[in-house]
Formats: structure tokens, C-alpha cells, sequence
């Protein structure tokens, strides 16, 4: 199920994904693609996470899989089921699978990824009925100022290319 809560904002939804905006900024301090996610669990953020991949060198450094990393740390199972998602870009087919697989029970984004967004711009791998789990959605939540960030990082990436 897909909710667009556009002048309907959970206030707890804008608070966490704020939160997601400060991890995002953190990979865009160091150079990164700027995306950031936390989980949380009982009202309590377990696990942040921010894109990696050009530090790590490593596909699998994406900011969703960081977080989810350690919040199966932090709770001990690899079953997140009662844990909410926060991250400021559409997850991939990567990271929407994990999300999948880690039975997290909602995800929250906020910009849409027209390239590879696989939580219902390309197609929706996280409320597929063929899945033995379906995961609660929300997308917009800040999503102009989630993809300012995208946006301005790439302008000044493709600014410096050409310099």
C-alpha cells in the first residue's frame, strides 16, 4: 500500500526524515552521493546509515543496507518487522529486496529516483503480492529538499568536471 500524504504530514515522519537529511549531508561532506537513512524502532532510532559506496569502493555501501546492518546488530535478529525506514531516495532494486528480506514493516522516502526507484516509480518491489512480505509505504515526506540535495551535489559535481 502506497500513501502520498502531500498537506498531511505525520509530524513523527518529517522529525525522522530530518534525521535522514542529516545523514545525507554527512556522505555529502566527505564526497558521496548524498543519501541518508535511519530505523526506527519504538519510537527510537536504532541505526543511521549514508551512502559509502565511493569511500568503500563497495556496490553494497548504500545508505538503506548500512542502516539495516546495524540495526540487526543493535536488535540481534535479522528480522526488523517492527521497524520503520527512513531514507531520503526511493530505494533501489538492491536495497528495496533487503528491505524485503529484513521483514522492516514500513519504509519512508522522500524524493523519487526516476532511474532506479524500485518502491513504485519503476515498479514497487515492496508491495509485490508474489513476496512472502509486504512493506507499508510512504513517499514525499520532504521530498523537495531530499532532492535539492541531490540535485545541487550533481550540479556542482558536473561543474567541477568541467573545470
Amino acid at each position: 500500500m502506497i500513501s502520498n500524504l502531500a498537506g498531511c504530514l505525520d509530524l513523527d515522519d518529517v522529525i525522522y526524515m530530518r534525521d535522514a537529511i542529516n545523514q545525507a549531508i554527512k556522505a555529502r561532506e566527505i564526497g558521496e552521493v548524498p543519501i541518508g537513512a535511519v530505523i526506527v524502532f519504538k519510537g527510537e532510532i536504532i541505526a543511521a546509515g549514508y551512502n559509502l559506496r565511493e569511500t568503500s569502493q563497495e556496490t553494497l555501501s548504500h545508505a538503506e543496507l548500512i542502516a539495516i546492518k546495524k540495526a540487526n546488530e543493535k536488535i540481534g535478529s535479522w528480522r526488523l518487522e517492527d521497524c520503520t525506514l527512513y531514507v531520503t531516495l526511493e530505494p533501489c532494486p538492491m536495497c528495496a529486496g533487503a528491505i524485503v528480506q529484513s521483514r522492516i514493516k514500513r519504509v519512508v522516502f522522500g524524493a523519487i529516483d526516476q532511474k532506479a526507484g524500485c518502491a513504485g516509480t519503476l515498479m514497487n518491489l515492496l508491495d509485490d503480492e508474489r513476496f512472502n512480505h509486504q512493506v507499508e509505504l510512504t513517499s514525499g515526506i520532504l521530498e523537495e529538499e531530499c532532492g535539492n540535495l541531490l540535485t545541487d551535489f550533481f550540479k556542482v559535481l558536473r561543474k567541477r568536471k568541467k573545470e
